[in-house]
């Protein structure tokens, strides 16, 4: 899908922006270079904010075709908002318009629905950091992404998948750190016991459990969030066992939070995660047919069933 791809290659730029550009055109007199002197990110130029049409949707004015031949920005508004701070999750509406002949490829202005996959830590590149980090809130910039065959300033990126992405900064908020809401009371005496230390890294007893052909899906806490969607990007904080109580994997122990779709997980964890509520802790006991099946991955056997404990942080 064509704005499935742009958005893709929008996030793998703020993660991973090209280190060989160089900051162009970023004159102090020239407002649309504000962004791009905060961030070292190239002047994306040609480009001003013309207004909004009924629905709410910036329209633009370049002369078309557009040649995009980097990674570029340029700001269209500046907001009075407060400032971004390091470690915030920023909320954006968006509008992705072909740089070739000017038309809308998809847009979230209208609907008012965010998007909040960008997250201000230094996993992402040095130039969006800097750029997230010098925001306020009401920003709104204009970022130039070049065809994919313009794999040189030289080549040309006239073509259908050279885009100008809208991006509007609407909110930022810190994720949760661990599961915040309700304990359950009423869990079934033969699955395994959770406990909890001071920081809410889950340790476990399997309480003789001998496992379950099915999935299990046990709220621990019940968060008073979001509803997480079946296909949302969430962040995590994790632990798993084996039936064994030997434990593979834990995002606690590498101290950061794990981030990713529900599209690419095991079935075990799309199915269980979707439905519960950003703050929840899930139990989770995850059969082989629903896991991993008859391969070994890492740490984990063949046919093995899987325990997790999951605390559920963000959900977009």
């Amino acid at each position: 899908m064509k704005s499935r791809n742009v958005i893709t290659r929008i996030a793998a730029g703020v993660l991973a922006l090209g280190m060989s550009i160089a900051m162009i055109g970023c004159g102090n007199d020239n407002p649309a270079a504000t962004a791009a002197k905060a961030s070292g990110i190239p002047l994306l130029e040609g480009v001003k904010l013309k207004g909004y049409d009924k629905k709410g949707v910036p329209q633009l004015e370049f002369k078309k075709p557009l040649k995009i031949s980097q990674n570029s920005i340029a700001t269209l508004e500046q907001g009075k908002g407060a400032d971004v701070k390091d470690g915030q999750r920023l909320c954006f509406y968006s509008d992705v318009v072909n740089a070739r002949t000017g038309k809308a490829v998809s847009e979230t202005f209208s609907t008012k629905k965010l998007d909040c996959t960008v997250k201000v830590t230094k996993q992402i590149s040095s130039e969006y950091r800097k750029l997230f980090l010098s925001a306020k809130l009401g920003d709104m910039w204009a970022m130039g992404i070049p065809g994919s065959s313009s794999g040189s300033q030289t080549s040309s990126a006239n073509s259908d998948d050279a885009y100008i992405s809208v991006m509007k900064l609407i909110s930022a908020e810190k994720d949760l750190t661990r599961a915040e809401g309700d304990k359950v009371s009423d869990i079934p005496a033969n699955l395994p016991k959770v406990t909890l230390d001071k920081k809410g890294k889950p340790s476990i007893d399997m309480n003789g459990y001998k496992g379950s052909d099915k999935l299990v899906v046990q709220p621990l806490i019940k968060g008073k969030g979001a509803k997480v969607g079946e296909h949302a990007v969430v962040s995590v904080n994790y632990t798993g066992w084996l039936l064994n109580g030997k434990q593979f994997d834990s995002s606690w122990d590498r101290g950061q939070s794990a981030e990713f779709s529900l599209d690419q997980v095991v079935k075990g964890w799309s199915q269980g995660l979707a439905g519960q509520t950003v703050g929840s802790q899930v139990l989770l006991v995850v059969p082989p047919s629903l896991g991993y099946g008859n391969q070994a991955s890492g740490k984990i056997p063949a046919n093995s069933t899987l325990v997790f404990v999951v605390d559920i942080l963000s959900a977009n």
